[in-house]
């Protein structure tokens, strides 16, 4: 009796060419993005639309295209986009900064807010408004970027030993976090009371003041470093082999590790800048970006859809789902705090078997 050797057809992607770039079609990941951007653009009209003068998605599109009544006009173009796509842009630019961090560390607990990062472009903007005031005006978001490069560079140099290993960088994170709210604290004693209400509001991350400078300002910095992180994306995902094998086939490990990381900071900074710091969207947007494209790292462009989802959709919780108006950093911190003792937990047994 002879056995008949059984051949596994092999699993083919199409790839679609266009000049040198080649790009590998996967119609699961198509599909879930498509309908990621949909629901993206759908939360993107509700939050236009709900507040005391609610308006229907209808409305909200119609005026956004030139018609409507004037009055509709008014609070549709002038009031309420603003705050909309501040935290359009927020979302989308913590999604990519968690999505790069994570993937390039190869650690599911790497995100700004986790690393220090956003707690120090806390102490450069409360710093500046203990130091001279509330009315700083543009000041404040400038010092929250540079708040957050300072911190992300100290970091950096503390975990430096030949390399920068994963692993010690976020403990390092972890610990220069801690320190950097203990200063935030510092400097909250500190204010008087003028500047006191000034610095709660900012620190809980809200969209209240949200302006059309800040939409400029963090629009062109998604645009920039978004950029950046698609072009870094093949290097990243070799990057996930880990360094020995990265560099033998031919990745410039540390500079590479450098412009990526750099753009993370550089994203994570503008987001704290214009709105304050909104905790666990970097931390849980690249996770469950992954978890839907059933990628073996964290996608960018996913993680950008989530970051934005997660984001509108806890500035409309916030404000017209709960008994009274909440900022919205608050609500992301009651929903990722359950995430990040799940990943915990789960991070524990894979150690453990």
């Amino acid at each position: 009796m002879t056995e008949v050797a059984k051949t596994t057809k092999p699993v083919t992607r199409r790839a679609v060419r266009v000049g040198p770039v080649s790009v590998v079609v996967r119609p699961w990941m198509v599909f879930v993005n498509i309908v990621l951007l949909a629901l993206l653009l759908l939360l993107f009209c509700v939050d236009i639309g709900r507040g005391e003068l609610s308006l229907s998605v209808g409305q909200v599109i119609d005026a956004l295209g030139g018609g409507g009544t004037r009055s509709q006009r008014f609070i549709v173009n002038d009031v309420r986009l603003p705050r909309a796509l501040v935290g359009l842009l927020v979302g989308i630019a913590l999604g990519i900064s968690g999505a790069i961090t994570q993937s390039v560390l190869r650690n599911p607990l790497a995100s700004p807010d986790i690393l220090g990062i956003t707690a120090g472009a806390s102490v450069g903007a409360v710093g500046l408004i203990v130091g001279f005031g509330a009315g700083v005006g543009i000041g404040v978001p400038t010092a929250a970027l540079v708040g957050g490069f300072v911190t992300a560079g100290a970091i950096y140099l503390l975990a430096w030993q030949g390399a920068v290993e994963g692993y010690r960088l976020v403990l390092i994170g972890i610990g220069t976090n801690a320190m950097m709210l203990a200063m935030v604290g510092w400097l909250f004693v500190k204010a008087n009371t003028y500047d006191v209400a000034t610095i709660q509001l900012w620190l809980t991350g809200s969209l209240d003041q949200a302006g059309w400078s800040n939409v400029r300002t963090t629009a062109i910095g998604v645009v920039v470093f978004g950029v950046v992180a698609l072009i870094s994306a093949p290097a990243m995902a070799t990057l996930r082999f880990g360094d020995d094998k990265a560099r033998s086939l031919g990745v410039r490990l540390q500079a590479r590790q450098g412009v990526v990381l750099l753009s993370a900071v550089a994203l994570a900074g503008l987001a704290t800048a214009a709105s304050g710091p909104i905790g666990f969207v970097a931390l849980a947007a690249p996770q469950i970006a992954r978890r839907l494209l059933r990628t073996p790292g964290e996608p960018i462009v996913g993680s950008a859809l989530v970051g934005g989802v997660l984001v509108l959709a806890s500035d409309i919780i916030a404000r017209t789902l709960l008994p009274i108006s909440l900022p919205v950093g608050i609500v992301t911190a009651a929903l990722g705090g359950p995430f990040l003792l799940y990943l915990l937990v789960r991070n524990n047994r894979k150690a453990s078997i």
